[in-house]
């Protein structure tokens, strides 16, 4: 009953898709921040005063479209694979629980997403890294009842260099990769090397 009420089909390939996706995405923003003459090692940290993010906020908007496009990209990765992965099952893809499975992780997201918004707003650019962290950890950990117990652990993760991101705000790039580029790989390929490298195909 409890098997029933979850999203198996969930595919560890999109996550290690997400994973790359954000790698590259943290590549180009990095490239960003050098030809922007970005201070220090990490443009994320730039402008902690109303004032500085003023004289940067050319960069920093770049940063957020960097971001979306990583996420967009990401979402149509994970979209695909999963796809793939039901009907390799012959599950169906819009079921129960995977309903709850979408809600319960985009409550926590879209609260992240305007937080952020508003640390740009109130010139605090630094904290948007560890709060995206922290956010979609809370979201992994939220939703990860309705799936695999690999996104439990996963938020657990992202939720803890969230929070070690608070007080590194210099490692914000860095730790953002970590989690979203490298945390994304290591899960995806634990989920692909346990459910899916020897599973069966549905008959036709």
């Amino acid at each position: 009953m409890e098997r029933s009420a979850r999203f198996i089909s969930l595919s560890g390939l999109s996550g290690v898709f997400a994973g790359a996706v954000a790698l590259v995405g943290a590549w180009v923003a990095r490239l960003h921040m050098a030809q922007a003459g970005a201070p220090g090692a990490d443009a994320l940290t730039y402008g902690t005063a109303r004032a500085a993010l003023r004289s940067g906020d050319a960069l920093l908007w770049q940063l957020v479209l960097d971001g979306g496009a990583v996420l967009i990209v990401a979402l149509a990765g994970a979209a695909y694979f999963t796809w793939r992965r039901s009907q390799r099952l012959g599950h169906a893809l819009w079921a129960p629980g995977a309903r709850k499975l979408l809600w319960n992780l985009a409550v926590p997201l879209v609260a992240g997403g305007v937080f952020c918004l508003v640390l740009m707003d109130q010139g605090l650019p630094g904290l948007v890294a560890p709060a995206t962290l922290v956010f979609y950890g809370l979201a992994l950990l939220n939703a990860g009842k309705y799936t695999l117990d690999e996104v439990h652990w996963l938020g657990l993760s992202e939720l803890a260099l969230g929070l070690i991101a608070l007080f590194w705000l210099g490692a914000g790039l860095l730790l953002w990769s970590l989690g979203f580029g490298v945390l994304h790989i290591l899960y995806g390929g634990i989920m692909w090397m346990r459910y899916e490298r020897n599973s069966p195909v549905a008959n036709p």
